[in-house]
């Protein structure tokens, strides 16, 4: 028996293929079902179930789909009122795939139904569980999701359930979770790449600590998450479209100027040193990288018209697999090529890019204004003295409070901050993009934690 992972790294998932002889089970899969109908074809497996631990809310799920196209059952946890045929699971129902046998546990707590898939080998011994949003590596899935009238109750069924699940399996049940790898959906960072249960007795706040203790810290601790969230329960819930992977209707430079000059979205996906060197007046620079589905989705204004600029056809074919996989699906059109051959027209502008150790160097010398778009418990935890935080999903609503003159635009690592410098940049204004590690700052005298 093997467990193949699928791994997600632009929300920060993980899909699973689990295959004995020539017969496959699927975990939560992504809406681009293309990777595991190859990788189950590369296993030599025929996928005969596919299975959801929750109805998701960070990204559209594929289950549907690839249940439809290889005929496999699709199994759903049952009191989620779904819009399409399923077979609907339970606690103790049994997932019989001939030499693949999973049971079903219930572990409510990330979502009401939430289950869990508990692997059992030829004897009945447990060898993995297959847990979703319930016990990640060194924490939980978040409880919120469903609205703060749900939240504290959510919170104590899932220390219930992470405590149900550590009581009645194995220490050396494996563990295979499908959030906690950069993803909103849990509660905390989570640590590490693999675990057991065993491992995550000694690790995991619902384990380790006291109730109350754990339903308050977690509480406390919850951060924002994106609003592109809202959508992906009800998309889930209805039953996901099938996905179109194609390239975008091209776009000319003269269609391109005039989207730019009615306001619409455009998009450019070039890395961001280089959208800083030069891009087009009025466009959004959301460099193609891993935080690039997570951040757009969160600002995108949902259902507005969305066009892309891309370098070559791969970036932008792979910008659509990204966007595609969040509902983003009616992209209105793509310009592809050298940003120099695209302006017909359209001002072609630019800004600095520095580091930490020059902003120390340019607070000393002048007066400027810093804009820090981390999450405001970034930046109760440390923040440059003096600058203005406001976190970047705000930050389209609180353009008109930022003063005038020179603004250096600093996040963590470079990514939030390249965004908000691309909205923020204007004629009338000196834009600075620092493109660096929060970490270079703290050794400096610039930086206070009150």
């Amino acid at each position: 028996m093997d467990v193949s992972i699928i791994e997600t790294s632009g929300l920060g998932d993980r899909s699973y293929l689990i295959s004995d002889g020539a017969v496959g089970v699927v975990v939560d899969p992504q809406r681009d079902i293309d990777r595991v109908l190859a990788l189950a074809h590369d296993r030599g497996v025929r996928i005969t179930h596919v299975l959801e631990t929750h109805i998701h809310n960070d990204y559209v799920t594929g289950g549907l789909e690839l249940a439809r196209t290889v005929g496999a059952e699709y199994a759903v946890p049952t009191g989620d009122d779904v819009g399409y045929q399923r077979r609907a699971v339970g606690d103790g129902d049994v997932i019989d795939a001939g030499p693949i046998q999973l049971q079903v546990m219930h572990t409510p707590g990330h979502t009401h139904h939430h289950v869990s898939y508990v692997l059992r080998d030829t004897a009945g011994t447990p060898h993995a569980v297959f847990t979703g949003g319930s016990m990640l590596f060194g924490t939980t899935g978040r409880t919120d999701l469903l609205g703060k009238a749900h939240t504290r109750e959510l919170t104590h069924a899932q220390y219930h359930s992470v405590r149900r699940l550590a009581d009645e399996l194995p220490a050396d049940t494996k563990i295979y979770p499908t959030h906690g790898f950069g993803s909103f959906c849990a509660a905390t960072p989570a640590s590490g790449d693999s675990s057991t249960v065993g491992e995550q007795r000694t690790t995991n706040p619902a384990l380790t600590q006291d109730e109350q203790s754990y339903v308050d810290e977690l509480i406390a601790g919850l951060s924002e998450y994106p609003s592109y969230y809202a959508h992906m329960g009800v998309i889930n819930t209805r039953g996901p479209a099938p996905v179109d992977l194609s390239l975008p209707a091209p776009l000319d430079p003269d269609e391109l100027r005039r989207r730019i000059e009615a306001g619409e979205w455009v998009v450019d996906l070039r890395e961001r040193t280089a959208f800083a060197a030069g891009h087009l007046g009025g466009t959004l620079g959301f460099e193609l990288s891993d935080s690039f589905v997570t951040y757009l989705g969160w600002l995108y204004q949902w259902g507005a018209p969305l066009t892309l600029i891309g370098e070559n056809e791969d970036q932008v074919t792979d910008a659509r697999r990204e966007l595609v996989r969040i509902g983003i699906d009616d992209l209105t059109g793509a310009a592809i090529g050298e940003i120099h051959t695209l302006v017909a027209g359209t001002e072609l502008r630019s800004y600095r890019v520095a580091n930490f150790p020059a902003l120390t160097e340019a607070l000393h010398e002048k007066d400027i204004t810093v804009l820090d778009v981390r999450q405001r418990n970034e930046y109760d935890s440390s923040h440059i003295e003096g600058a203005i935080n406001i976190p970047l999903h705000e930050l389209s609503d609180r353009q008109g409070t930022l003063p005038d003159g020179e603004i250096w635009v600093h996040c963590a690592s470079g990514y939030r901050a390249s965004v908000a410098a691309s909205m923020i940049d204007r004629p009338d204004r000196t834009t600075v993009l620092i493109n660096d590690d929060y970490d270079n700052a703290k050794d400096s005298d610039i930086t206070s934690t009150t």
